[in-house]
């Protein structure tokens, strides 16, 4: 079961984001700072590594997960008799609340912001930065997940539904897609949508810190977190970090190399800052 339901999410996200390809092609929110050449390939191929590095077995081992605590009677879900409407949604929230925990830690744990910031490196935000994480960042974030699962103990279907609209919302919010401010301004009530989640890859420092939502809006709101619009609008905005404005983020090897030689310079005292400091 759990191999067919990650075929389906895997297929779901692909028509995804070959869609949302078409329509930044079409109504695109930002001009780009770089070729989508280089950038394209880089993170293609590092969406190629990670997927060697659990991207694709992530959702089955959570899912995995979910059937072994159910079969064992682990978690906090499997101790309780609610209904089971009631436990789905209930489940689809906290692992959502799990996952903004998490993505603050990355910003706010020096160790995990070095691996982190190989995503936040990319200078241009579009629908292929949403998969631009660094191989280890995916291994220690499957781990996590699995953790979370077996405390709350949610179904199996909980977990593939969650994972599957995580990995939708990212393409969603990443993507480099105009909105009307209208329809934007509606939507941001309850989903985070591209214009609120490019705040938070804006090279301003308290723009960075926020708007850490992947899915639902209400997060960043209820925890002080949010930032409505960039200081300098989003035609202006710079996305990335200010330390790597060059070509260097749509390089592959750098890409790849760039939490240990940071880590490095870290230890060697060399001046190194840290984006969320």
């Amino acid at each position: 079961m759990t191999d067919s339901l990650a075929l389906y999410g895997m297929a779901l996200s692909a028509l995804l984001f070959v869609l949302l390809v078409v329509l930044e092609a079409i109504f695109p929110r930002k001009k780009r700072s770089l070729p989508r050449g280089q950038r394209w390939r880089t993170n293609i191929i590092i969406i190629i590594v990670d997927s060697v590095a659990l991207r694709l077995t992530g959702p089955i081992a959570a899912i995995s997960a979910a059937v072994f605590a159910e079969q064992n009677n682990i978690g906090l879900f499997n101790w309780t008799s609610l209904p089971s409407g009631l436990e789905f949604i209930l489940a689809l929230i906290i692992l959502d609340l799990t996952i903004y925990a998490q993505h603050v830690m990355t910003h706010k744990v020096p160790l995990f912001w070095d691996i982190h910031k190989v995503h936040h490196s990319d200078r241009d935000i579009d629908v292929t930065t949403a998969v631009r994480f660094h191989p280890v960042e995916i291994i220690l974030s499957m781990l996590y997940k699995c953790a979370v699962v077996l405390l709350i103990g949610p179904t199996p279907f909980a977990v593939f539904i969650f994972s599957l609209l995580l990995n939708l919302c990212a393409m969603f919010n990443h993507s480099n897609l105009r909105l009307p401010v209208s329809v934007d301004a509606v939507l941001r009530l309850f989903l985070v949508t591209p214009d609120m989640h490019r705040v938070h890859h804006s090279t301003v420092t308290r723009e960075t810190n926020s708007n850490f939502g992947f899915s639902i809006a209400l997060w960043d709101r209820l925890f002080g977190t949010y930032t409505a619009q960039p200081v300098a609008g989003h035609d202006d905005i710079v996305i990335g970090l200010d330390e790597y404005q060059s070509e260097h983020p749509a390089e592959l090897w750098w890409s790849l190399a760039l939490p240990f030689h940071d880590r490095y310079r870290s230890e060697q005292g060399s001046g190194y800052k840290r984006k969320s400091s």
